[in-house]
Protein backbone atom coordinates (compact mmCIF):
# COMPACT_ATOMS: atom_id res chain seq x y z
CA UNK A 1 0.00 0.00 0.00
CA UNK A 2 1.21 3.55 -0.66
CA UNK A 3 2.27 5.59 2.35
CA UNK A 4 -0.66 7.63 3.58
CA UNK A 5 1.42 10.71 4.47
CA UNK A 6 4.07 10.53 1.78
CA UNK A 7 5.81 13.89 1.17
CA UNK A 8 3.97 15.49 4.11
CA UNK A 9 5.51 17.40 7.00
CA UNK A 10 3.78 16.98 10.35
CA UNK A 11 4.31 18.94 13.56
CA UNK A 12 3.20 17.18 16.73
CA UNK A 13 3.12 18.88 20.14
CA UNK A 14 3.27 16.85 23.30
CA UNK A 15 5.50 14.47 21.37
CA UNK A 16 7.44 13.21 24.37
CA UNK A 17 4.99 10.48 25.32
CA UNK A 18 1.48 9.08 25.13
CA UNK A 19 -0.56 10.02 22.08
CA UNK A 20 2.17 12.34 20.79
CA UNK A 21 4.91 9.74 20.72
CA UNK A 22 2.70 7.08 19.18
CA UNK A 23 1.57 9.55 16.53
CA UNK A 24 5.13 10.53 15.63
CA UNK A 25 6.01 6.87 15.16
CA UNK A 26 2.95 6.13 13.05
CA UNK A 27 3.13 9.26 10.92
CA UNK A 28 6.79 8.56 10.16
CA UNK A 29 5.94 4.97 9.20
CA UNK A 30 3.41 6.43 6.78
CA UNK A 31 5.98 8.65 5.07
CA UNK A 32 5.78 11.96 6.96
CA UNK A 33 8.65 14.15 8.06
CA UNK A 34 8.25 14.79 11.78
CA UNK A 35 8.72 17.89 13.90
CA UNK A 36 8.42 16.56 17.45
CA UNK A 37 7.68 19.30 19.97
CA UNK A 38 7.77 19.00 23.74
CA UNK A 39 8.75 21.01 26.79
CA UNK A 40 10.71 18.05 28.16
CA UNK A 41 13.89 17.81 26.13
CA UNK A 42 14.79 14.28 27.23
CA UNK A 43 11.47 12.66 26.39
CA UNK A 44 11.06 14.66 23.20
CA UNK A 45 14.49 13.66 21.98
CA UNK A 46 13.74 10.04 22.85
CA UNK A 47 10.78 10.18 20.48
CA UNK A 48 12.96 11.62 17.73
CA UNK A 49 15.64 8.99 18.35
CA UNK A 50 13.04 6.24 17.97
CA UNK A 51 11.77 7.70 14.71
CA UNK A 52 15.27 8.31 13.37
CA UNK A 53 16.29 4.73 14.13
CA UNK A 54 13.53 3.55 11.78
CA UNK A 55 13.60 6.41 9.27
CA UNK A 56 16.93 8.30 9.27
CA UNK A 57 16.79 11.99 8.46
CA UNK A 58 13.05 12.33 8.90
CA UNK A 59 12.59 13.86 12.36
CA UNK A 60 13.75 16.81 14.44
CA UNK A 61 13.05 17.84 18.02
CA UNK A 62 12.02 21.36 19.00
CA UNK A 63 11.70 22.37 22.63
CA UNK A 64 8.68 24.60 23.13
CA UNK A 65 6.22 25.68 25.77
CA UNK A 66 2.96 25.84 23.83
CA UNK A 67 1.65 28.55 26.18
CA UNK A 68 4.41 30.92 25.01
CA UNK A 69 3.79 32.72 21.69
CA UNK A 70 7.47 32.97 20.78
CA UNK A 71 7.94 29.23 21.28
CA UNK A 72 5.00 28.38 19.04
CA UNK A 73 6.24 30.71 16.34
CA UNK A 74 9.70 29.15 16.62
CA UNK A 75 8.44 25.57 16.28
CA UNK A 76 6.63 26.41 13.05
CA UNK A 77 9.64 28.29 11.74
CA UNK A 78 11.81 25.26 12.51
CA UNK A 79 9.49 23.02 10.50
CA UNK A 80 9.69 25.25 7.44
CA UNK A 81 13.42 25.82 7.74
CA UNK A 82 14.23 22.11 8.09
CA UNK A 83 11.68 20.54 5.77
CA UNK A 84 10.50 23.44 3.61
CA UNK A 85 6.78 23.15 4.33
CA UNK A 86 4.13 22.26 6.89
CA UNK A 87 1.07 20.20 6.02
CA UNK A 88 -0.18 18.66 9.26
CA UNK A 89 -0.40 20.30 12.68
CA UNK A 90 -1.37 18.12 15.64
CA UNK A 91 -2.01 20.38 18.63
CA UNK A 92 -1.81 17.58 21.16
CA UNK A 93 0.09 18.96 24.16
CA UNK A 94 -1.95 19.12 27.33
CA UNK A 95 -1.96 18.71 31.09
CA UNK A 96 -4.30 17.21 33.65
CA UNK A 97 -3.45 18.80 37.00
CA UNK A 98 -3.89 16.61 40.06
CA UNK A 99 -5.21 19.65 41.96
CA UNK A 100 -7.97 20.22 39.39
CA UNK A 101 -11.33 19.61 41.04
CA UNK A 102 -14.65 21.40 41.32
CA UNK A 103 -15.22 25.16 41.33
CA UNK A 104 -14.69 25.37 45.07
CA UNK A 105 -11.44 23.41 45.33
CA UNK A 106 -9.70 24.40 42.09
CA UNK A 107 -7.26 27.25 42.63
CA UNK A 108 -6.90 30.13 40.20
CA UNK A 109 -3.32 29.04 39.53
CA UNK A 110 -4.47 25.55 38.52
CA UNK A 111 -7.20 27.06 36.35
CA UNK A 112 -4.88 29.52 34.60
CA UNK A 113 -2.13 26.97 33.99
CA UNK A 114 -4.58 24.42 32.54
CA UNK A 115 -6.24 26.95 30.25
CA UNK A 116 -2.87 28.34 29.15
CA UNK A 117 -1.56 24.97 28.01
CA UNK A 118 -4.69 23.12 26.89
CA UNK A 119 -6.56 25.96 25.18
CA UNK A 120 -4.25 28.91 24.62
CA UNK A 121 -1.62 26.44 23.41
CA UNK A 122 -4.00 25.23 20.69
CA UNK A 123 -4.80 28.82 19.72
CA UNK A 124 -1.11 29.69 19.46
CA UNK A 125 -0.36 26.57 17.44
CA UNK A 126 -3.05 27.59 14.99
CA UNK A 127 -2.02 31.26 15.03
CA UNK A 128 1.40 30.40 13.65
CA UNK A 129 0.61 27.06 12.01
CA UNK A 130 -2.29 28.15 9.82
CA UNK A 131 -0.24 30.57 7.69
CA UNK A 132 2.45 27.93 7.19
CA UNK A 133 -0.05 25.28 6.11
CA UNK A 134 -1.68 27.73 3.72
CA UNK A 135 1.75 28.51 2.27
CA UNK A 136 2.17 24.79 1.57
CA UNK A 137 -1.12 24.65 -0.34
CA UNK A 138 -3.30 23.33 2.46
CA UNK A 139 -3.49 20.44 4.86
CA UNK A 140 -4.96 19.32 8.15
CA UNK A 141 -5.05 20.57 11.73
CA UNK A 142 -5.96 18.16 14.52
CA UNK A 143 -6.67 19.51 17.99
CA UNK A 144 -6.79 17.13 20.94
CA UNK A 145 -9.98 17.69 22.93
CA UNK A 146 -11.63 15.02 25.10
CA UNK A 147 -14.84 13.13 25.67
CA UNK A 148 -15.29 15.21 28.83
CA UNK A 149 -15.90 18.26 26.63
CA UNK A 150 -19.08 16.52 25.51
CA UNK A 151 -20.43 15.09 28.75
CA UNK A 152 -18.50 16.13 31.85
CA UNK A 153 -16.44 13.86 34.07
CA UNK A 154 -17.49 11.67 36.97
CA UNK A 155 -14.27 12.66 38.74
CA UNK A 156 -14.27 16.50 38.95
CA UNK A 157 -11.66 18.22 36.78
CA UNK A 158 -13.29 21.52 36.00
CA UNK A 159 -10.37 23.39 34.43
CA UNK A 160 -9.50 20.46 32.18
CA UNK A 161 -13.10 19.98 31.07
CA UNK A 162 -13.56 23.69 30.37
CA UNK A 163 -10.30 23.87 28.42
CA UNK A 164 -11.32 20.97 26.21
CA UNK A 165 -14.74 22.49 25.60
CA UNK A 166 -12.94 25.58 24.39
CA UNK A 167 -10.88 23.46 22.03
CA UNK A 168 -14.08 22.17 20.42
CA UNK A 169 -15.46 25.68 19.90
CA UNK A 170 -12.15 26.95 18.51
CA UNK A 171 -11.95 23.96 16.16
CA UNK A 172 -15.44 24.48 14.76
CA UNK A 173 -14.86 28.14 14.02
CA UNK A 174 -11.47 27.65 12.38
CA UNK A 175 -12.90 24.84 10.26
CA UNK A 176 -15.54 27.18 8.86
CA UNK A 177 -13.17 30.12 8.41
CA UNK A 178 -10.69 28.07 6.36
CA UNK A 179 -13.04 25.60 4.66
CA UNK A 180 -12.51 27.14 1.19
CA UNK A 181 -8.73 27.26 1.57
CA UNK A 182 -7.99 23.53 1.48
CA UNK A 183 -7.39 23.54 5.23
CA UNK A 184 -9.37 21.11 7.36
CA UNK A 185 -9.60 21.47 11.14
CA UNK A 186 -10.91 18.70 13.38
CA UNK A 187 -10.93 17.87 17.08
CA UNK A 188 -9.91 14.43 18.29
CA UNK A 189 -11.92 13.46 21.38
CA UNK A 190 -10.28 10.52 23.14
CA UNK A 191 -12.05 8.55 25.81
CA UNK A 192 -10.25 7.47 28.99
CA UNK A 193 -6.77 6.26 28.04
CA UNK A 194 -4.18 4.10 29.74
CA UNK A 195 -1.59 6.86 29.56
CA UNK A 196 0.72 8.18 32.23
CA UNK A 197 -1.21 11.46 32.37
CA UNK A 198 -4.60 9.89 33.15
CA UNK A 199 -3.24 7.12 35.35
CA UNK A 200 -1.46 9.68 37.52
CA UNK A 201 -4.75 11.57 37.86
CA UNK A 202 -6.80 8.43 38.56
CA UNK A 203 -4.27 7.47 41.22
CA UNK A 204 -6.34 4.94 43.14
CA UNK A 205 -8.09 1.77 42.03
CA UNK A 206 -11.37 3.29 43.18
CA UNK A 207 -10.91 6.28 40.84
CA UNK A 208 -9.98 3.99 37.94
CA UNK A 209 -13.05 1.83 38.42
CA UNK A 210 -15.26 4.88 38.79
CA UNK A 211 -14.19 5.88 35.29
CA UNK A 212 -14.14 2.39 33.75
CA UNK A 213 -17.64 1.47 34.87
CA UNK A 214 -18.96 4.02 32.37
CA UNK A 215 -17.02 2.64 29.35
CA UNK A 216 -19.05 0.10 27.37
CA UNK A 217 -15.91 -1.57 25.99
CA UNK A 218 -14.81 -2.08 29.57
CA UNK A 219 -11.21 -0.95 29.25
CA UNK A 220 -9.03 2.11 28.93
CA UNK A 221 -8.05 3.06 25.41
CA UNK A 222 -4.47 2.99 24.17
CA UNK A 223 -2.42 5.91 22.88
CA UNK A 224 -1.73 3.91 19.73
CA UNK A 225 -5.45 3.79 18.99
CA UNK A 226 -5.61 7.59 19.15
CA UNK A 227 -2.64 7.79 16.80
CA UNK A 228 -4.58 5.72 14.26
CA UNK A 229 -7.47 8.18 14.51
CA UNK A 230 -5.09 11.11 14.08
CA UNK A 231 -3.63 9.42 11.00
CA UNK A 232 -7.07 9.25 9.41
CA UNK A 233 -7.68 12.95 10.09
CA UNK A 234 -4.22 13.88 8.79
CA UNK A 235 -4.50 11.86 5.58
CA UNK A 236 -6.40 12.48 2.37
CA UNK A 237 -8.79 9.70 3.40
CA UNK A 238 -10.61 12.32 5.49
CA UNK A 239 -10.72 14.90 2.68
CA UNK A 240 -14.44 15.62 3.28
CA UNK A 241 -14.13 15.82 7.06
CA UNK A 242 -13.81 19.18 8.78
CA UNK A 243 -15.19 20.83 11.90
CA UNK A 244 -15.91 17.50 13.57
CA UNK A 245 -15.72 16.16 17.09
CA UNK A 246 -13.99 12.91 16.14
CA UNK A 247 -14.88 10.74 19.12
CA UNK A 248 -12.75 7.68 19.91
CA UNK A 249 -13.97 6.76 23.36
CA UNK A 250 -14.90 3.11 23.77
CA UNK A 251 -18.58 4.01 23.54
CA UNK A 252 -18.80 6.18 26.65
CA UNK A 253 -20.53 9.15 25.05
CA UNK A 254 -22.94 6.93 23.15
CA UNK A 255 -23.99 5.40 26.45
CA UNK A 256 -24.60 8.68 28.26
CA UNK A 257 -25.21 11.49 25.78
CA UNK A 258 -28.62 11.60 24.11
CA UNK A 259 -29.48 13.76 21.09
CA UNK A 260 -31.67 16.78 21.74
Amino acid sequence: MPERLAEKVALVTGAGGGIGRETCRLFADEGAKIVAVDLNEDSGQETVDEVEARHPGTAIFVRADVAVPQDCQAMVTAAEERFGQLHVLFNNAGIMDGDDGDAISTTIDTWNRTIAINLTGVFLGCKYGVPAILRSGGGSIINTASFVALMGAATPQLAYTASKGGVLALTRELAIVHARENLRVNALCPGPLRTEMLMSFLDTEEKKQRRLVHVPLGRFGEASEMAQAALYLASNESSYVTGTEFVVDGGITAAYVTPE
